[in-house]
């Protein structure tokens, strides 16, 4: 039955998808059911061998290895706060971005990471189709994060037509940064962040290519990184410490400002409703959630979840998921993977003001199709859960 259930979300992605097309001729569909077979084929083996048991284990113990250490400086700074065993959110979850963030300045200093990004991505776009800035543009915003990449490709985001320019803001939109994944995998099962990692990466080529299809002509196939300006190591060292502990201050006045606003507005419609805010958007979510493959009984609850990431953020969703019981482990594993994106509202925000930035009527530009960016990012959450869950 999961398997029907299956093919009736992957049907109703795709058909959201094409009602949305801007140019449903170009639609080119050898590429897009080569990388569906891929999302399928590297989901099961994240989910369900052993050697991908054996990937995200690896994976996860290098990350527990590396907040382990992060601990070692929070500790020396906030130790006496935290009661032993017990630490503030901030303190635990937010703060080892700072040290994350430091070492992919290092890695970038070295010229590790632009190495690996650009050769993985010139291999992507020998699978989706699609030119070597947007699969660059794709990995480099699974590591640097959605902002950061633009300022990678500067010198073409003023020459860049609007349908590419959408390309690169929605695989900005549809991954997260390296620099915050040991944060969620505090909060969520780590073998779910990697599947979404991977599916995600994937999965925003998938969506664009139907949204916005377009075939590039070889000689605009091309791809101009900027070297970063250049400085002494520990002037690098410092920027990015300073990025990291802004990211995580970024994202505990978020969370303070949107729990208190939620909760306010629960209150109200509460009060006038008799029945909160976020569970009446679970109802509107629910027939998502149950074609993603969650059991009907189990639909309301998580399409409540999914609600929060869109309105709030990912941050928030995780929270609210952590406090869930009864919830089956296939639930809980489809709904995480949905949760490891950047799609939602207050992203257009961040996306847009970033382009705006280094190019101000491309910023323009972004902010005008803002909607539907998020419209494509948030279908791509939903395939690669609905995904995941053939596997669950």
């Amino acid at each position: 039955m999961k398997y029907v259930i299956a093919l009736v979300g992957l049907l109703v992605v795709f058909a959201l998808t094409y009602v949305a097309s801007s140019d449903k001729r170009k639609i080119r569909y050898r590429p897009l059911i080569v990388m569906v077979v891929l999302q399928a084929a590297l989901a099961c083996v994240l989910l369900n061998t052993r050697i991908g048991e054996f990937l995200v284990k690896g994976f996860a113990k290098g990350f527990n290895s590396l907040l382990a250490y992060a601990t070692e400086g929070i500790n020396f700074v906030f130790g006496g706060i935290a009661n032993e065993g017990a630490a503030p959110f901030f303190i635990g979850v937010l703060l080892p971005i700072v040290f994350i963030s430091a070492l992919i300045g290092i890695l970038q200093y070295v010229k590790v990471l632009p190495f690996i990004i650009k050769y993985i991505g010139l291999v992507l776009s020998k699978v989706n189709g699609m030119g070597k800035l947007e699969s660059y543009n794709a990995v480099a915003s699974a590591i640097l994060g959605q902002s950061e990449v633009f300022i990678s490709v500067k010198k073409q985001i003023g020459l860049l037509p609007k349908h590419r320019l959408y390309t690169l803001c929605a695989s900005a939109m549809s991954t997260v940064s390296m620099s915050i994944v040991g944060a969620y995998m505090q909060m969520l099962n780590p073998k779910y962040v990697v599947t979404a990692l991977v599916l995600n990466l994937f999965g925003g080529f998938i969506i664009a290519s139907i949204i916005n299809p377009y075939k590039i002509e070889k000689e605009d196939d091309l791809l101009e990184v900027q070297e970063e300006e250049k400085q002494s190591f520990f002037e690098m060292l410092g920027e990015y410490i300073m990025d990291g502990f802004k990211v995580a201050i970024t994202v505990a006045a978020m969370l303070i400002g949107f729990v208190a606003l939620i909760a306010m507005v629960n209150g109200i419609f509460s009060w006038l409703f008799g029945i909160s805010f976020q569970a009446l958007l679970g109802y509107v979510f629910a027939p998502f959630a149950f074609v993603m493959g969650i059991p009907w009984n189990e639909a309301v609850q998580a399409g409540s979840i999914m609600a929060t990431k869109l309105v709030s953020n990912e941050f928030v969703a995780m929270l609210d998921l952590t406090k869930q019981t009864g919830l089956s482990e296939r639930t809980v594993g489809i709904v995480s993977v949905f949760l490891v994106s950047f799609a939602n509202f207050s992203s257009i925000g961040i996306i847009s003001g970033a382009v705006k930035g280094l190019h101000e009527k491309q910023g323009n530009v972004v902010a005008r199709f803002g909607l539907k960016l998020l419209y494509g990012a948030t279908l791509v959450s939903v395939l690669s859960a609905t995904i995941a869950g053939l596997f669950l």
